[in-house]
């Protein structure tokens, strides 16, 4: 996430802000510029999206246009009038938002549901009265539908736990679930899908049958040397989800250590954060800079008394699905990749970095038992 700065007084500005807290102008995100300015300036032809009505968006729409450019995907949102439904949607829309800018830094534009028949559209919805009906967070054909409850910290610490996972945020349920879409979309092209196989497997054996033994045998043995999380373990379409959803963590976070001008040092030298990982086409640089900015991160979290920020590791089958993702996307938004960027030398690296020839820690990402 790049910083934001009030344009009248130079504030600094969050992401969600829709009032400078410093000189009071109200703010509104341009998408076009991924820029936060004064909403509703004479002359600019934008207001602010429908849903700031309610506080669930601080982006502006387009001229003629009653929603903004986020807001247009969603189908449906739940009654606001009903016990913490608002609160919770106005977190739901807060991490929708973030995936968009991620998804609009890239170059992904994903057709709406007015623009094709399996066009992204989104239901937020609330559980039933009913307790055996709950709502499923999940994807099916465009369909991103997302329970609210997962809005609640309580309950989605609680779902964590029993799901024995070591990470669950609303921003995560995101990320992985617009990757299910995406890879319909990407594997429309005969060499993307070939990518997708070299890297994941053949997703072509029975899904629900995957599940059904992944939660009642659990993940294999010895799976993270293989998997970036052992949910990925269970489909070549959800290795290929959680992958892409750390590939979304890991650029974010890069894009925020850069602005902040953040670089690591100790181990095997200082590694500087000074490129755009939205747009770097050398996906060695972003990842070794990205198992140091882990490992620094989680121990400021333990400095805290927090959990890792990051807690996972990275072994060598999975730093080569990222890399897998990262040349995906950049064909996808119509971007080159650089030849080194490709898989078989970024198994080689991999070993050095899972050897600890070049991470600060032989646990280069934090999980430290």
């Amino acid at each position: 996430m790049k910083l934001f700065s009030c344009t009248v007084c130079g504030h600094p500005l969050q992401f969600e802000t829709s009032q400078c807290e410093s000189c009071g102008t109200p703010q509104g995100l341009d998408h076009l510029a991924m820029a936060l300015v004064p909403a509703e300036t004479p002359g600019r032809g934008e207001f602010r999206c429908v849903n700031a009505q309610s506080g669930g968006c601080n982006w502006l729409a387009e001229p003629g246009e009653a929603f903004c450019a986020a807001c247009r995907y969603n189908r449906t949102i739940p009654d606001l009038s009903l016990g913490r439904n608002q609160e919770r949607w106005q977190r739901v829309e807060v991490a929708k938002r973030r995936l968009f800018y991620s998804l609009f830094r890239f170059g992904l534009r994903p057709e709406t549901r007015n623009e094709a028949p399996d066009g992204l559209v989104f239901d937020f919805l609330a559980d039933p009265p009913d307790p055996t009906k709950p709502v499923m967070t999940g994807h099916s054909n465009g369909l991103i539908t997302v329970n609210i409850a997962e809005a609640d910290d309580v309950e989605r610490e609680r779902r964590r736990e029993a799901l024995g996972e070591s990470y669950r945020t609303l921003l995560g349920h995101f990320r992985h679930e617009i990757a299910h879409y995406f890879w319909g979309v990407m594997t429309r092209d005969p060499e993307l899908l070939g990518v997708f196989r070299d890297a994941f497997g053949d997703e072509r054996p029975d899904y629900g049958l995957a599940l059904q033994r992944y939660y009642g045998d659990g993940p294999p043995e010895r799976w993270q040397d293989f998997f970036i999380s052992a949910y990925a373990s269970s489909h070549p379409w959800e290795d290929f989800a959680e992958t892409w959803a750390h590939y979304f963590h890991m650029v974010d976070t890069l894009e925020t250590a850069s602005c902040l001008e953040i670089f690591v040092t100790g181990g095997a030298g200082a590694v500087p954060i000074d490129f755009d990982a939205y747009t770097e086409p050398r996906f060695e640089r972003m990842v070794s800079a990205w198992m140091r900015l882990a490992f620094a991160l989680n121990l400021m979290n333990r400095s805290m008394g927090m959990p890792d920020l990051y807690p996972f590791q990275l072994s060598p089958p999975a730093i080569s699905k990222l890399s897998a993702v990262h040349m995906m996307v950049r064909k996808v938004a119509g971007r080159s990749v650089r030849p080194e960027s490709a898989m078989a030398p970024l198994r080689a690296m991999a070993e050095g970095l899972k050897s600890g020839m070049s991470a600060p820690a032989e646990d280069a990402l934090g999980v430290m038992d």
